[in-house]
């Protein structure tokens, strides 16, 4: 039988355990620094494309892209706009008619009209006076499928003359068409037109000159109007950003037209223009010339998005050079859209919401 401990023995061997435990903590001297979150979010940076006119069409969760190529028409089809470089396009369009539109297609746009599918683009047999608008028809849910049909050109008798960069406004149940012209084929001076559409590829007589290249910012290199796009304000108002003064120049910029509310599109003192223009270059954010754009919203429709092309560098002009770039927008309480300056080349920015 073992003998017990005696109580000094006892506490002999407890005091190394009572010392540990009497100890204090040690404290370090100054709170460890917290880590910085780890960012989730998506961003992206411009240009997104190489080219110019570009043009992009939205349905449900899709969008359709377009640009100038010059011998054909293509359509790129993308859940995101942001990385249209990595999309791969379909060719729809080859021409290989009588030769009279062939040449020089320029700036093509995809409308839905009545459920079926239309393309807008300026061609001619390689003359500049000859270039004039045409149409393409498709009745395919997917207008990347299905057969194009050629329609012919779309102008209103009695008024066939040089014509570019068409659009179609739809207002109030009626359909209308907007485009760049010449009233002299030989004197260099653009102006908007707009006339009524009978149907997608048929215009009524009778067509009104909206505007013309009158104000200082719309003459530089010569007095050019051109690239009319419709844009609705929160309030349904009809908005038309087009693009003026010569794109051979780094003064390219945005002016504005307005239709009054409940306006007539086709009564000239219905639409007020600006006096300044909306949007124009920043050397110091390489965008020289900015122009030439489309409208479209984010995946989550809660954003306003601007595409247009640019220059990166000073007298890079009408060139394959221009660049196509997107940033978003909002609107003052006047009912007009503020698009701010254009972001700077590889700054690194949100992407559209729902992405």
């Amino acid at each position: 039988m073992r003998k017990p401990l005696s109580p000094p023995v006892l506490y002999s061997l407890m005091l190394p355990l009572l010392m540990l435990l009497a100890t204090p903590a040690c404290k370090k001297d100054k709170p460890e620094d917290p880590k910085p979150p780890i960012s989730t979010a998506k961003t992206f940076s411009n240009p997104v494309f190489q080219g110019a006119d570009p043009w992009v069409y939205q349905q449900d969760s899709l969008y359709y892209f377009t640009t100038t190529l010059g011998n054909r028409l293509e359509l790129w089809k993308t859940k995101d706009v942001t990385k249209l470089r990595d999309v791969a396009s379909k060719v729809v369009y080859f021409p290989t008619g009588d030769g009279t539109h062939h040449r020089n297609l320029w700036a093509p746009e995809l409308h839905k009209i009545a459920d079926k599918w239309y393309m807008y683009y300026t061609a001619g047999n390689g003359i500049d006076s000859t270039q004039r608008l045409w149409v393409l028809e498709n009745t395919n849910a997917d207008p990347t499928q299905g057969t194009w049909t050629d329609k012919g050109k779309i102008y209103s008798p009695g008024f066939d003359r040089w014509a570019i960069d068409g659009t179609v406004l739809e207002y109030q149940g009626q359909q209308y068409f907007l485009w760049s012209g010449r009233p002299i084929i030989g004197i260099q001076n653009q102006n908007i037109y707009i006339g009524r559409m009978s149907n997608p590829w048929t215009l009524d007589s009778g067509v009104v000159m909206l505007s013309s290249p009158q104000l200082s910012w719309e003459t530089q290199g010569g007095p050019v109007n051109e690239g009319p796009q419709v844009l609705l304000n929160p309030a349904g108002e009809v908005l038309v950003i087009y693009s003026a003064s010569g794109c051979w120049t780094d003064d390219y910029a945005l002016g504005q037209l307005r239709l009054k509310a409940g306006g007539n599109p086709m009564l000239l003192s219905d639409w007020t223009k600006s006096l300044q223009p909306v949007f124009v270059k920043k050397p110091q954010n390489s965008a020289y010339g900015p122009g030439h754009n489309a409208f479209f919203k984010s995946p989550n429709m809660q954003e306003n998005w601007i595409m247009y092309h640019a220059n990166s560098n000073s007298g890079d002009g009408c060139s394959d050079k221009r660049n196509i770039r997107i940033q978003s927008f909002t609107w003052k309480a006047d009912g007009t859209p503020n698009f701010g300056e254009p972001v700077a080349t590889g700054k690194q920015i949100p992407v559209p919401g729902g992405l």
